[in-house]
């Protein structure tokens, strides 16, 4: 295992860049620690050296995902999130808790809460779901990271059309957070949710946009039609 991750970590650090390490850092209010790696260019790495570890028990696989996620860089995180996805068919209950501790333990950034939460453990809720409920208690955690995966962890069960009024429920907790990267995560969620269910959605915004953040209310409405969107940014 430790041959695969050096032999990871030493592609990475050939495909670095300065210029784009830089260019990065200002989509973050955080330090980022990143070796500069295009994104897209990760992801392929990521499939490229998933071929090395295939066929691993997955609680070694867990083990090397864990192990990068402790190196702090991006690209890392990323990585460990493509390969804990790409095992999704042998998700079992227990699993949960790993990705629980993955968030609480490593995850400092926006873009490493959104790319382990959207797929991972989007994923995960769409075959257990009645592990939604423990996303209602991450919405009233002190933890800002736990509180924005609450709700980009259903961002693709939403697009499905499932979880309506979970959904709704997390929105309600997480209301007036005064957090815009958590106004800005449960925004995203609700405007994913009124793709299948935009009158459900228009409605729940309607009741709730005296106190909703305008940051929430523009991401909710973004996809609805011009009439409904100026309906909702009325006064």
């Amino acid at each position: 295992m430790n041959t695969v991750i050096a032999e990871l970590r030493k592609e990475l650090e050939l495909f670095s860049d300065e210029k784009t390490r830089n260019s990065g850092k200002k989509f973050f209010k955080e330090d980022v620690k990143s070796y500069g790696v295009k994104t897209a260019l990760v992801g392929k790495i990521a499939k490229e050296r998933y071929k090395d570890i295939e066929g691993l028990q997955k609680k070694d696989l867990f083990e090397i995902c864990e192990e990068l996620w402790r190196s702090g860089y991006m690209e890392e995180s990323f990585i460990a999130c493509n390969w804990s996805y790409f095992i999704h068919a042998e998700y079992e209950e227990k699993d949960f808790k790993v990705f629980e501790r993955w968030i609480r333990t490593y995850v400092g950034n926006w873009a490493a809460c959104d790319t382990l939460c959207n797929h991972t453990v989007g994923t995960f809720i769409e075959m257990y779901p009645e592990h939604v409920e423990v996303l209602k208690k991450w919405a009233k955690s002190k933890n800002r990271w736990m509180r924005r995966a609450s709700s980009v962890s259903l961002i693709v069960p939403a697009k499905h059309g499932g979880f309506l009024h979970d959904i709704l429920a997390i929105a309600d907790i997480l209301l007036v957070d005064e957090d815009d990267l958590v106004q800005k995560g449960y925004g995203w969620m609700l405007k994913a949710a009124s793709q299948a269910h935009q009158a459900e959605v228009f409605r729940y915004v309607m009741s709730r946009k005296s106190d909703m953040p305008r940051t929430a209310l523009r991401y909710a409405i973004e996809k609805m039609p011009e009439t409904l969107r100026k309906q909702a940014m009325e006064k």
